[in-house]
């Protein structure tokens, strides 16, 4: 519920119309409606106001105090992606970086990005980052220690551009991402652009652009070989989201065995755990997260299995190694694969937990995806199913 559908609903209770309240509150008739549809946001005023003339005993003033703190939460979050941007370009002008103790609150940071929310993250990505800034403007740094401070300057830039994504911010990922990839290659990091060009991939499949995730991604397998890690895996779970996003069923599933290969082929670990590692768990959520944009079927099955492993070995795992918005997003990959089948008690199972999830942990992906799944089932296929409609009834609430 939100205030303007809260002072709707006492508003009805109460038989009174638009133009009683506007007079009763001292204010216009198109106020109260714009409040109401959520066109403008409440004032303290009109909540006691209002909370008076209908007799609410305070419960729309507690309304407006709830959503004045999240309007004031959000503000500040998006204060601080805005300073954030602006270190990012002051980043990708910059010749020289130097290595500090930035690099344990690196590490630490890359783990636990995966167990919190990105408001958080991005304010401590973001002061790390200006410390390492002040730091080379300092000259407080040793005369061989130039690269390994742009690899730190550079993951952090990554974990800023995950940040950003999460919030929904595709544009501003893109910068940090951009400021990344200029860091790895001041630092002579391959594994890292490989792992930068991945995240631009990323960020391009979420705005939709397959043709420009692709050359992303065609650009970092151009680094691979005697390299570190999963990069080469990765990117190719990547090429596989391309490919079925634009409906090549057959393509996607070569390139699924590729990726396989390429993880057998890892001799070294990579260089940071956390967000920078592509575990197995994770190349099977990429396996699912792209078979269910094909047309059902055999696709739509492995999908399912795939995502059923994900969610399994995530649910194995100590709680700091759990990637607990990629295990959400499994749950609304399960459900796409099980709507596609068919099977739409097992789909509203699957989407339970993502249902019960407070607004603050509904990240832009969840949002998004979730909201397919809705769609899916407005096809007149599931017109005359009960279970159909109330799974997507709870879909549509989601982040209201």
């Amino acid at each position: 519920m939100t205030f303007g559908s809260e002072l709707r609903h006492y508003r009805q209770d109460a038989g009174m119309s638009l133009a009683e309240l506007a007079c009763r509150v001292h204010m216009t008739r198109a106020h109260i409606h714009n409040v109401e549809t959520g066109r403008r946001a409440p004032s303290s005023d009109l909540a006691a106001a209002a909370d008076v003339a209908l007799a609410a005993c305070g419960r729309l003033v507690a309304e407006f105090d709830r959503e004045d703190r999240e309007r004031q939460r959000q503000a500040a979050t998006r204060k601080t992606l805005a300073a954030s941007l602006a270190t990012s370009r002051d980043l990708m002008a910059l010749a020289d970086l130097e290595l500090d103790e930035l690099q344990a609150g690196v590490e630490e940071t890359a783990v636990d990005y995966l167990g919190t929310a990105p408001g958080p993250m991005l304010l401590r990505a973001d002061s790390l980052r200006r410390d390492a800034l002040a730091r080379l403007r300092d000259y407080r740094h040793g005369p061989h220690e130039r690269a390994d401070l742009y690899v730190s300057a550079g993951r952090l830039s990554g974990i800023l551009a995950y940040a950003a994504l999460d919030l929904g911010d595709s544009a501003a990922a893109l910068e940090h991402a951009r400021a990344a990839g200029r860091c790895a290659q001041y630092a002579g990091d391959t594994e890292l652009l490989m792992w930068v060009r991945g995240t631009q991939s990323l960020i391009s499949r979420f705005a939709g652009d397959y043709g420009i995730a692709l050359d992303y991604v065609r650009d970092g397998l151009q680094y691979a070989g005697d390299v570190p890690g999963t990069g080469e895996a990765r990117l190719l779970c990547g090429e596989v989201q391309c490919l079925a996003n634009l409906g090549d069923s057959r393509a996607a599933n070569r390139t699924l065995r590729l990726a396989e290969q390429a993880r057998e082929r890892v001799q070294r670990p990579d260089s940071l755990t956390g967000l920078f590692e592509f575990s197995e768990t994770k190349q099977r959520y990429y396996a699912a997260s792209s078979l269910i944009w094909l047309n059902g079927g055999d696709d739509a099955r492995t999908a399912a299995t795939e995502a059923e492993a994900a969610i399994a070995s995530w649910q194995q795992m100590p709680p700091e190694q759990r990637s607990l918005d990629d295990e959400r997003l499994c749950h609304i990959y399960l459900a796409t694969a099980q709507v596609q089948l068919g099977e739409v008690e097992a789909a509203a199972e699957s989407m339970a937990p993502v249902l019960a999830l407070p607004v603050e942990d509904q990240i832009s992906w969840i949002n998004k995806r979730a909201h397919r799944v809705g769609s899916i089932l407005a096809a007149p296929r599931y017109h005359q199913s009960s279970a159909a409609v109330d799974l997507r009834e709870a879909i549509a609430a989601l982040g209201a």
